[in-house]
């Protein structure tokens, strides 16, 4: 018995996922930048093992 079945398509996101961007976007050409939230100064930087770290 031959039995074809078709590909399941994929499932489409939910609605309610964060955004995602590319830290390559944020980052740019440097290694550290700083963030403004509410006030705050934060520095988001990339490791020498490519890890990200925000810190306050």
């Amino acid at each position: 018995m031959n039995m074809q079945t078709s590909p399941t398509p994929p499932q489409a996101a939910p609605a309610n996922l964060p955004a995602v961007v590319e830290a390559s976007t944020l980052m740019g050409k440097h290694s550290e930048i700083a963030i403004r939230h509410r006030g705050e100064i934060y520095r988001l930087r990339v490791t020498r093992n490519g890890k990200l770290i925000l810190t306050k």
